[in-house]
C-alpha cells in the first residue's frame, strides 16, 4: 500500500492538466495510464500537429443536458492561459481556420510541454499500468496489479470511448455507475454519416469530391449549421461540415445540406434569352461544385420543365438536400464521445462529485462535448484544471 493525496486515472490532456495544477499546490499527485506513454490520443490529434484550442471558445460550442455547467471551468482557464503555457515552452503555432490554433511542427511538442509541467510539479507518472478496481473505506484505493494506492482523492479522466484502436475503453463509466452517479446516454460524436443504401448507390462512386455546404442537424431546440467542407466518403459523407452536424444527428433524422450557400446558382438561366436546357443548368452547377457532382445532382434532379417556377424550386432542391443516414462509422471513427457522467451529479466549479466527496470527474469522460476543431481540447484543459485545484 503506497498512500499519496491524489491519484489521476488518464494521462491525457484532462487529466495531465489537472495532474500539473494539483502538484503545483503541493500535493502528492500520481497520475497512471494504461498506454505505454502518456498523451497517446494527443499525438494523433489535429492531423499530428494537435488543434490544442480555439480562440473563439464559448460555452455555446459545446453540446450537454446542462448547456450552462461547462462555463465556470470554461472562464477559469480560457484559451489565453493554454496559449500563454504554449509560449513559455517556446513552441510555435499558426491559426488555420476558424480561431483553430495548431502546433507549427508536431503534437509531440504539446506532449512534452506537459511531461515538463509534470515533472517540475513533482507529479509521479505511471504508463503501461491497468487499474483493477477503485473503492473507498474512508480513503480511496486504486488497486493496479502490483500495488494499491490509498489516496484523499480519486480523478477519472480516461476519456470516452472513441477510437478504440487507441485503447478507449468504458472504465470511466464503471466507475461512476459502481457508485450510483448517472449516466447520459453514450454516442460516437464528430463522426462520418452512412448513407442509405440508395443514396450510396448514386453517390458514393464519387467518393474523393469535396465542396463547401452548410450542413444543418437536430430538432429546432437544438439546431444548428455549420458552413464547412463536405466530402463524399466510399460509404457516406464526411468532411468537417458533415462531423460537425453528426454531433446534434440523432437516428431517424433527417441531415440539411446547402450545397451553395448564399450563392443563387440558377441566376444565369432567369436572364432575358439564356438558354435553358440540361447543358446550361449543368454549366451554373459546374461554377459552384465540382463537375462531376454538379453532372450528377442534374441527372438525379432533372427539372419537371424549364419555366421560372421549376428553376426556381430546382434553386430550392438545391439549397435544401435532405439526406436520412443510415447511422455513423461509429466509435472507430469517431472524435470524441458524446454524453457521459450526468453533470448533474457534479459540481461546475471543482467537477467533484456531489454524492462523493474526493471523486472527481475531467474531460471527455463528462457529458460535455466540444465542436470539432480545439474546442474540445480547451474543455479538457478547463476541466482539468478547475479539478486540480480542488482535489
Amino acid at each position: 500500500m503506497q498512500k499519496v493525496d491524489v491519484v489521476i486515472l488518464g494521462a491525457g490532456a484532462a487529466g495531465m492538466m489537472c495532474a500539473i495544477e494539483a502538484g503545483r499546490r503541493g500535493r502528492r499527485v500520481l497520475l497512471i495510464d494504461h498506454a505505454e506513454r502518456v498523451g497517446k490520443k494527443i499525438l494523433i490529434s489535429g492531423g499530428g500537429r494537435c488543434n490544442f484550442t480555439n480562440i473563439h471558445c464559448r460555452p455555446e460550442n459545446f453540446l450537454s443536458e446542462n448547456p450552462h455547467f461547462a462555463k465556470s471551468a470554461l472562464a477559469r482557464f480560457t484559451p489565453v492561459d493554454i496559449v500563454a503555457m504554449i509560449e513559455k515552452h517556446g513552441i510555435r503555432y499558426h491559426e488555420k481556420t476558424l480561431g483553430q490554433l495548431f502546433c507549427d511542427r508536431s503534437a509531440l511538442d504539446v506532449v512534452s510541454m506537459l511531461e515538463k509541467e509534470c515533472a517540475s510539479a513533482g507529479v509521479q507518472t505511471i504508463v503501461g499500468t491497468r487499474v483493477t478496481s477503485v473503492l473507498r473505506d474512508g480513503n480511496f484505493r486504486v488497486a493496479t496489479a502490483p500495488t494499491t494506492f490509498e489516496a484523499e482523492a480519486v480523478v477519472i479522466a480516461t476519456g470516452g470511448l472513441s477510437i478504440p484502436k487507441m485503447g478507449a475503453t468504458g472504465f470511466g463509466y464503471s466507475v461512476a455507475e459502481q457508485f450510483g452517479l448517472r449516466i447520459v446516454e453514450c454516442r460516437p460524436a464528430l463522426v462520418p454519416l452512412v448513407f442509405s443504401p440508395e443514396d450510396r448507390e448514386q453517390w458514393c462512386d464519387l467518393a474523393g469530391v469535396s465542396t463547401e455546404v452548410t450542413a444543418i442537424a437536430g430538432t429546432r431546440k437544438r439546431n444548428c449549421s455549420f458552413k464547412e467542407k463536405m466530402l463524399i466518403t466510399h460509404r457516406g459523407l464526411s468532411g468537417p461540415a458533415i462531423l460537425q452536424a453528426s454531433s446534434y444527428w440523432q437516428p431517424g433524422e433527417t441531415v440539411g445540406v446547402d450545397l451553395a450557400p448564399g450563392i443563387e446558382v440558377m441566376k444565369p438561366l432567369l436572364a432575358r434569352n439564356a438558354r435553358r436546357d440540361p447543358a446550361a443548368a449543368a454549366l451554373a452547377m459546374r461554377a459552384v461544385l465540382p463537375t462531376r457532382m454538379a453532372e450528377r445532382w442534374i441527372e438525379l434532379h432533372p427539372p419537371t420543365d424549364w419555366t421560372n417556377a421549376s428553376l426556381a424550386a430546382m434553386e430550392r432542391h438545391l439549397h435544401a438536400w435532405q439526406i436520412m443516414p443510415a447511422g455513423t462509422e461509429g466509435y472507430a471513427k469517431a472524435e470524441v464521445t458524446a454524453g457521459g457522467v450526468d453533470t448533474a451529479e457534479l459540481d461546475a466549479k471543482t467537477m467533484q462529485c456531489r454524492k462523493v466527496p474526493g471523486l472527481y470527474f475531467v474531460g471527455e469522460v463528462v457529458d460535455v462535448t466540444g465542436w470539432l476543431g480545439g474546442y474540445n481540447f480547451q474543455w479538457a484543459w478547463a476541466s482539468g484544471f478547475s479539478a486540480g485545484q480542488a482535489a
